[in-house]
This record gives structure tokens, sequence and C-alpha cells, in this order.
């Protein structure tokens, strides 16, 4: 927002012949058409998959082995650099075992664990799917906030 001194006429733009003017009216709706456009492609394909694969595996520690083959397999031939496919293989495990030793806990080995690992242009996603009971992570972080505060020397009220 602009605000004037009472009594001061702000500076007006020079006025523009009719054809200048044209051609710069032209020249903006192009770019803005130009750029919604783009924007709206680059939308639509940041959320198109390129290509997903899919796991089951029983609820069995020694199944890393399979879950770590079964992404690099997958991943080896796509253009991810290094880091991105280390950070992709770290996260698979790390989440595949906190199933089985946390969700599937005390259930049977036979317990399903899903994995799902889909390559859009720009990231990946990885999701697992387990058969334990729900966790409220909100109900957790009530419980735990205050033993943290409390151990830093902070409280809350």
């Amino acid at each position: 927002m602009k605000y004037f001194h009472p009594g001061i006429i702000p500076p007006q733009p020079p006025p523009q012949s009719g054809y200048l003017k044209r051609v710069v009216d032209l020249w903006n709706a192009f770019i803005l058409g130009w750029q919604k456009q783009r924007n709206y492609q680059s939308c639509q394909t940041y959320n198109q998959p390129i290509k997903t694969i899919h796991l089951q595996l029983n609820t069995d520690l020694k199944s890393v082995v399979q879950v770590l083959w079964w992404v690099e397999q997958f991943l080896e031939y796509l253009p991810i650099p290094e880091a991105v496919l280390q950070q992709c293989k770290l996260a698979t495990i790390e989440g595949f075992t906190n199933a089985v030793r946390h969700a599937h806990k005390n259930l049977p080995l036979a317990t399903p664990i899903n994995l799902e690992i889909t390559v859009f242009n720009e990231r990946l996603e990885v999701k697992i799917w387990d058969m334990g009971e729900p966790f409220d992570l909100q109900a957790k972080l009530i419980e735990e906030l205050p033993v943290i505060w409390s151990e830093l020397g902070f409280m809350l009220d």
C-alpha cells in the first residue's frame, strides 16, 4: 500500500502511444498466460507418478535383505542421485524394521507388511502399511513432552 502526503501529486507514468501500449499489453498477456500454463503443467507432472512398485512381506526381520534388494532393483536404473537412493533405502528399511519390532511385536509371523515406492518427477514416496494397533501421535507427544521439557529444565503449564 502506498501512502501519499496530502497536497502532493504523485508522479504519473509517461503516457504510451496506442501502438506501444497494445504491444506492452500483448506481451504481458503472453507472459501471464505462459506462466499459468507452465504452473499448471508443472503441477500436473509433479503429481503424476512415473512408476509404482509394491511388495508384501511377512513379519520377519530376516526379510530386510529382501526389502533392500527390492529397493535397489527398482531404483537402480532410474536417474536418481546416489544420496537420494541411499536415503530411500534407509527410510524403507527403517520403516519396515519399525513395523516388525513395534507395530507387529505381538502378532504372528504370517501378518503381512505392505510396502510401496512411487517415483514422481521430483520426488519419491515410500509408504508402509502394518496391521498393528493405531498409534495416536498427539497423545504420545502430550505424554512425553513434559518429561523431555522437565529434563531440559523447562516446565509446561
